[in-house]
């Protein structure tokens, strides 16, 4: 029971101060512009925890690291995709039908469960091969594999909290237009710098 909860935070202190300033969590920002907090909550916990369970398995079981140089390269694709899809509603004549507030769950036809879908994918595709994956990894492979994952899980969903707050106070200042370039953006830089192998 002592290896697990000293597990449990270490693996949170570790990951929550090395989620701060990362790509997931500016990512974290452009949803909370986007969308309710709790929408949000979920979609980070279920992408977090899908990218933290594959690591500890590796680390836990295998006690090695990812390949990461070809999920980077998948992940890049893929945030390439997701930056042609929001420039593409951004530069539509279809006005946008939010709510006021700018923080609708239902946007076009989303629906929350499809947005929970989507952030959880895109977290889970950002995480895998980054440093704080491998740092869950290498924790798996030292100590209690349940309490690394519960830590990394509840320490990188609770820094990308901190960046979803940030844009949700200040996403109803910003128009939907905007955001949606400031999320092709975003993405496009993530997918490059995941190609080029900086991330």
């Amino acid at each position: 029971m002592t290896d697990f909860v000293a597990a449990l935070f270490v693996a949170f202190g570790v990951v929550f101060v090395a989620e701060l300033g990362d790509k997931t969590q500016l990512l974290a920002l452009d949803f909370g512009a986007r969308f309710s907090l709790r929408t949000v909550a979920i979609g980070l916990a279920l992408g977090y925890g899908l990218a933290n369970i594959v690591a500890t398995i590796v680390g836990g079981v295998l006690g090695a690291a990812l390949p990461d140089r070809p999920i980077q390269i998948i992940g890049g694709a893929v945030f390439l995709g997701f930056a042609a899809l929001a420039l593409r509603r951004a530069t539509s004549d279809t006005p946008d039908d939010e709510e006021a507030d700018g923080h609708a769950d239902e946007v076009r036809g989303t629906t929350t469960l499809s947005v929970i879908a989507s952030i959880a994918g895109l977290i889970a595709v950002a995480e895998m091969g980054d440093k704080t994956q491998i740092a869950t990894a290498t924790l798996a492979s030292q100590s209690s594999p349940v309490g690394v994952w519960i830590g990394a899980t509840l320490g990188a969903a609770s820094s990308g909290m901190v960046g979803a707050i940030a844009g949700n106070m200040i996403g109803h200042r910003i128009s939907g237009r905007a955001l949606q370039f400031t999320s092709a953006a975003l993405f496009a830089l993530f997918g490059v710098t995941m190609l080029a192998g900086w991330f």
